[in-house]
């Protein structure tokens, strides 16, 4: 596990001096004619310093790291330009008295490095898996024409850094904005630092309505941090840390992003890719991974795929993104980036850019990235492994035993709080599913490396013998023990491993210090899955601190969560269909299908809890499952209507022409997929037409994949016009 450091983003610019012309925010100064070109700004230079430093400036080849992220050495740099510095950053009232002294730097910083725009950069509802960067932005350029004088200045200041507005009907947004009520309104998120790419500056912002209904994933996520602080705080004070106020909780995150790699001229063979990020038919080559010889293999410097990659890290690394791993995954034309750890809503804000910089990059490279969970039937699928921890404000850790014990000196202190935790798990499992609900993740899971959509967790054995001793009455506090391996050879040491093995079929595994939640897609925008976590712990932190402060003791509290919830420990192995089996009848929350995974947002219980966390009122968590089925269900009709045109355009051509293969069931498959849509589209309930799209595309599009795919093993090679697996897949074998 990484640990996120501010330290590591950036420094001020050497080209930056006390020559340098200071432009501020006011309007009337007059811009030079170079300065709205982008300018060449120096990269500084180490001075000699010494290769153990842990300076990104000391380190050859990352001078511009974080150059492009307003936080840190570079935020300080400027700001002290101003009489300030880095540190009013840190205090949210600053965009209250400080904005325009804070906007006058960042104009600076801007120009300096080419910028001459600027955006409130937010994530509308419901945009994973199509919506290019999944964000929604207007740029405004930072300048205005001086009607008198005939030239430009800068127009640039504080009420333009931290708010803006701009129409909220035209997004997704579940009944809560209508035509004539289409205000939305952006307000600067000051948790989540300023960046810059290209000529724009982006402010991570929320956007809400008039009423200040959320109207993005965003809101919600911060709510549920604040939510998180308050009640975590109560119940740690109450195990004894002193001083937990004066920092609050955090939750912090590292996000694995899986992608395939794709030639992109074979990509523009596949209007089912270029539509829908998936493939409707495809018959499978004769290799594909069952060597298991891609998984961590060689980057060859041979394809584009390695170039690629570099670039996209450098790229994020500019933007204080630390994208620091980079490897092959197990599918052919599969890989991974994973970033270092951080605080939750930047590490997803930084995730939201990387994968608009992975597809943008790729297409330079002559590549196609691939971002759905499951562009490939009988191949591993895609997801974004949401590493997940908590850890107070001062960052102590609290999934550690020992520093949660010492800080609080409370040798019990870990095991209450991991008691929470599975009580939490255990009684809303049903949203952790819901957040997961992916269209792509319908393919995707109980198989390949995805675990199954049963809501389960692994502790390892140490643990959950240990939690399984507290709870009959042991009062011993947790030392994780070290397994010592010996191999056996006399040139290779003895050496320890953890205590937790990796459990691969669980989707919360818990890892030492952080729970892993394997199962979320590829694609998705990860503020719902964190809001669903960091609101279900602070529910129960908020249960245990009530009934401590009722009188209650905090060990038997925990001890009564654990015997009532303990069926939610599962250790073994979860695509054993005798274990699912036996699981779901223990009670655990098993909902197969995405659209009903959807539908619970709408259940009394899950209600009542986001507005008792004060995460969602009723009417904002109605709007998401709106938004959220309509997506499901447009994924659908785009998949169907893509396989349509397959068919018309490619497949069945291709049959007449080579004379071979079953024509008639194709002809036949078009008028079932056209007969499907129109019932979809004749259908007014959400619900309802969600119900039918799951039909539709679960079964009835997968029986007809298998006519074509039996069409495709028939029909000559020059006369199948839609690329193949053979084709898209195993980059290696094609350079």
């Amino acid at each position: 596990m990484y640990r996120f450091r501010e330290s590591h983003k950036g420094k001020s610019d050497s080209s930056v001096s006390s020559a340098s012309i200071r432009r501020g925010a006011a309007s009337g100064r007059i811009i030079k004619p170079n300065q709205l070109s982008t300018r060449s700004v120096s990269n500084g230079s180490s001075n000699g310093s010494s290769r153990t430093r842990r300076s990104p400036y000391s380190i050859p080849g990352f001078e511009k790291y974080g150059k492009h992220c307003f936080s840190g050495r570079v935020a300080d740099s400027y700001l002290k330009q101003h009489g300030s510095s880095a540190a009013i950053l840190k205090d949210p009232s600053w965009v209250k008295d400080k904005a325009d002294l804070v906007a006058a730097a960042v104009l600076d910083w801007a120009v300096d490095h080419g910028a001459t725009s600027y955006c409130h950069w937010f994530q509308p509802l419901a945009s994973s898996g199509f919506r290019h960067g999944q964000s929604g932005q207007v740029y405004n350029m930072m300048v205005k024409f001086d009607h008198k004088t005939n030239e430009l200045v800068y127009d640039f200041d504080g009420g333009d850094l931290v708010k803006g507005e701009t129409d909220g009907s035209s997004y997704p947004n579940g009944g809560l904005r209508a035509t004539h009520t289409a205000g939305g309104y952006l307000a600067i998120d000051t948790s989540s630092p300023i960046f810059l790419r290209g000529d724009t500056i982006f402010i991570p912002s929320t956007f809400v309505s008039y009423h200040g209904m959320a109207l993005d994933e965003k809101t919600p996520l911060l709510r549920a941090n604040d939510a998180l602080s308050h009640h975590g705080s109560r119940l740690l004070k109450h195990l004894g840390m002193e001083n937990v106020e004066q920092y609050g909780l955090k939750a912090n995150i590292g996000l694995e992003q899986e992608i395939f790699l794709i030639p992109r001229d074979q990509f523009f063979r596949r209007p089912d890719l270029q539509y829908t990020g998936r493939t409707v038919v495809g018959k499978m080559p004769p290799r594909d991974q069952e060597m298991c010889d891609h998984y961590m293999g060689p980057l060859s410097h041979s394809t584009p795929a390695l170039a690629c990659m570099k670039e996209i890290q450098d790229s994020c690394f500019q933007m204080g993104i630390p994208l620091k791993t980079r490897h092959r995954e197990v599918a052919p034309n599969q890989y991974e980036f994973a970033p270092e750890y951080g605080v939750n809503n930047v590490q997803i804000d930084q995730n939201l850019m990387v994968m608009q910089i992975i597809d943008e990059v790729a297409a330079k490279h002559g590549l196609a990235a691939l971002q759905q969970e499951k562009p490939f039937e009988g191949i591993n699928g895609s997801g974004k492994h949401n590493n997940w921890s908590i850890s107070t404000g001062n960052d102590v850790p609290l999934f550690l035993p020992g520093p949660i014990n010492k800080a609080t000196g409370n040798d019990l202190a870990f095991p209450v709080i991991m008691a929470a935790v599975v009580a939490a798990i255990d009684e809303h499992g049903d949203l952790m599913r819901m957040a997961i609900a992916s269209p792509g993740n319908d393919f995707r899971l109980g198989c390949m490396e995805a675990p199954p959509a049963i809501i389960s967790t692994y502790l390892g054995e140490d643990l959950t013998n240990y939690l399984e001793a507290f709870k009959d009455g042991e009062t011993k506090p947790y030392e994780a023990s070290k397994k010592l391996l010996d191999i056996g050879v006399k040139q290779v040491l003895p050496f320890t491993v953890p205590a937790e093995d990796r459990n691969r079929t669980s989707p919360f595994p818990y890892g030492g210090a952080r729970f892993e939640f394997r199962a979320v897609g590829s694609s998705q925008n990860v503020s719902m899955v964190n809001t669903v976590l960091n609101a279900m712990c602070a529910q129960k932190f908020g249960e245990f601190a009530d009934r401590i402060d009722a009188g209650e003791d905090a060990v038997e509290i925990a001890r009564e969560a654990l015997n009532n919830h303990w069926k939610v420990i599962f250790n073994g192995n979860g695509y054993d269909l005798a274990n699912q089996e036996k699981l779901t009848e223990d009670g655990l929350w098993r909902i197969d299908s995405g659209v009903e995974a959807i539908h619970r947002l709408s259940d009394e219980k899950n209600i009542k809890f986001f507005e008792d966390m004060k995460v969602m009122g009723k009417e904002e968590t109605l709007a998401r499952e709106e938004c959220l089925l309509d997506h499901y269900t447009g994924t659908i009709e785009m998949e169907a209507g893509a396989f349509v045109d397959i068919l018309n355009h490619h497949i069945i051509p291709s049959v007449k022409k080579a004379e071979v293969g079953p024509l008639e069931a194709l002809e036949e498959a078009v008028q079932t997929l056209k007969s499907a849509l129109k019932e979809i589209y004749d259908t007014e309930d959400t619900y309802e037409k969600a119900k039918l799209a799951r039909v539709l595309r679960l079964e009835t599009m997968v029986e007809l994949r298998k006519v074509c795919d039996a069409a495709e093993e028939v029909v000559p090679a020059d006369l199948w016009t839609i690329a193949t697996y053979k084709e898209l897949l195993f980059l290696d074998a094609h350079s």
